[in-house]
């Protein structure tokens, strides 16, 4: 199967922020604590080791997990990896993601995929420890119009609903609809007969949205021992209460963080998230706002809830569940309850992580490795021969539009449109006459400069009508080229941000995961480009 890579700076779809972290350059060094190669995971492992404060949350998590678990059926290798958790020589490998409708965008495989095969590199190389590939599903998330959709073929397939909360909670009520659409628009076959099984069981057949999530991700990647974390749990969160009463009484990620995004800006680097005093939500019947301390209460934003500190204290202790962690605090609380050594994430997200570490140092906690995810494109064999066929490199499908465009015109065109050296020739003819207006009357060199700036606009205006006049001669051509470019980058984003997997299932079926899982090099750090 022919691959390519190409560095993630030059495929222009990833921040400087993230390129530099990639490159490891010395000013970001103070924003992790190692950089995920290998060799750095024994020191990982080591660090993670530490204290014994592990053991207790390690027995509640193989509990809760072994509970959540009893609705699907799981893998061997699943069920394993859940009682493994139990024992000090195991450790994690995780990735989180929303509860996109029918998983969403392509890159929630490669998330997944970059988990899997890591933690399969570590085992060869650690092989006296166990590794867990983790999802961890962002059930108390409360953006739901940012996972009620996903993309078929240039058609967005949604799910409407007027819930309000932690979207885990949302009942699938309504889905029955949605469902008859899916069926339609994957049509007859056996992929397509796949699909339809795999949605109307996962959204028909659970009560809620977080049920239905674990159940998809556990058909999709069960066998390579995946495990769905829902951390959205009376006993899971218990274990988090200490770092949840200090977030209350004592605001210590708003201090740490708030120090750390000053540096950011000193350095000229784009924020991803700002603390607030109190990084934490409150969860109960659809309901979920923030807690804020004013008039020396504790409150919840726009209700009627009010508490003092003595029955804030209470509260938390009684009710556990009803405490959620907003995107400051989330990292943290996953850290706390797993044996985690890696988190996989896309670009947005690891700048985020790199906000937290001081809040990390400030908890006692250790703060884990970072690893973008995998990126990838995959083209089917149809395409790329048609891409040969017009002589169109995995590298010009990254340009943006006009670019390619202005590329593919000047490349077929059997003329030059390029007036380069015309300009540098006009150049030098008026660097001689500079020369002879200094000898004669010096007054006399603006109009030369005047002349020289409005001939060279000329000829770059000249160029321009040309490569203008070329493109409606060769439109035939370079439609069949921005189609293509169009399909493999629809709405001139990355496939993998836009794309449903359902496309290529109907394409691949059963060989699509498989062979993902073969070319996908976490540690590699570079784009891969596909045909399959």
């Amino acid at each position: 199967m022919p691959t390519d890579c190409i560095p993630y700076r030059a495929t222009n779809y990833f921040s400087d922020f993230i390129c530099d972290y990639l490159d490891q350059k010395p000013e970001l060094k103070p924003l992790y604590n190692r950089f995920p190669t290998l060799e750095n995971f024994k020191t990982q492992i080591e660090e993670k080791s530490k204290g014994g404060h592990l053991e207790h949350s390690r027995k509640v998590l193989s509990e809760t997990l072994t509970n959540q678990y009893t609705t699907i059926e799981a893998s061997e290798l699943t069920l394993n990896n859940i009682d493994s958790l139990k024992f000090e020589n195991t450790f994690t490998i995780t990735t989180g993601h929303q509860l996109n409708l029918f998983t969403g965008p392509l890159y929630f495989l490669y998330k997944i995929i970059s988990t899997i095969n890591l933690t399969e590199q570590l085992k060869s190389e650690y092989p006296d420890y166990n590794f867990v590939p983790v999802y961890w599903m962002a059930s108390e998330d409360h953006d739901f119009d940012e996972i009620n959709f996903f993309n078929y073929k240039g058609k967005k397939i949604q799910w409407n609903s007027k819930q309000t909360g932690a979207v885990g909670h949302f009942n699938t009520n309504g889905l029955e609809d949605v469902y008859e659409v899916v069926a339609a628009e994957f049509g007859s076959g056996k992929f397509a007969e796949q699909l339809k099984t795999w949605f109307k069981n996962a959204y028909l057949n659970h009560d809620n949205l977080a049920d239905a999530t674990r159940y998809l991700a556990n058909e999709l990647f069960g066998e390579y021992g995946l495990v769905v974390v829902d951390a959205d749990d009376k006993e899971l969160k218990r274990l988090f209460i200490p770092q949840m009463k200090n977030e209350l009484l004592e605001q210590t990620a708003f201090n740490t963080v708030s120090e750390t995004n000053n540096t950011l800006e000193d350095l000229g680097l784009k924020i991803q998230v700002n603390p607030r005093e109190i990084n934490l939500f409150y969860i109960h019947n659809g309901l979920r706002e923030r807690i804020v301390f004013e008039d020396s209460i504790f409150k919840v934003l726009d209700t009627d809830i009010i508490w003092n500190k003595e029955e804030l204290l209470n509260h938390l202790q009684e009710y556990p569940e009803r405490f959620s962690p907003n995107v400051i605090m989330r990292p943290l609380y996953q850290e706390v309850i797993l044996p985690n050594l890696c988190y996989i994430g896309g670009g947005g997200e690891l700048i985020y992580w790199l906000q937290l570490k001081s809040n990390f140092e400030a908890q006692g906690t250790t703060f884990p490795m970072l690893l973008l995810r995998n990126s990838a494109l995959v083209k089917t064999k149809k395409q790329a021969e048609k891409l040969e066929k017009l002589t169109i490199s995995n590298a010009d499908l990254f340009l943006n539009r006009n670019t390619f465009i202005n590329k593919k015109v000047r490349q077929i065109s059997n003329i030059d449109i390029d007036f380069s050296d015309q300009i540098k020739h006009l150049e030098q003819q008026f660097k001689d006459l500079f020369k002879l207006a200094e000898q004669t009357d010096k007054s006399f060199l603006g109009a030369v400069k005047a002349q020289e700036v409005k001939q060279i606009k000329g000829l770059k205006q000249l160029e321009k009508r040309l490569l203008k006049a070329q493109k409606r001669k060769l439109k035939d051509h370079i439609e069949r080229c921005t189609e293509l470019q169009e399909q493999l980058f629809p709405g001139q984003s990355l496939q993998e941000r836009n794309t449903n997997f359902s496309e290529l299932y109907l394409e691949f079926g059963d060989d699509l995961i498989p062979e993902l899982k073969k070319l996908l090099q976490p540690l590699k750090n570079e784009f891969i480009v596909i045909t399959m």
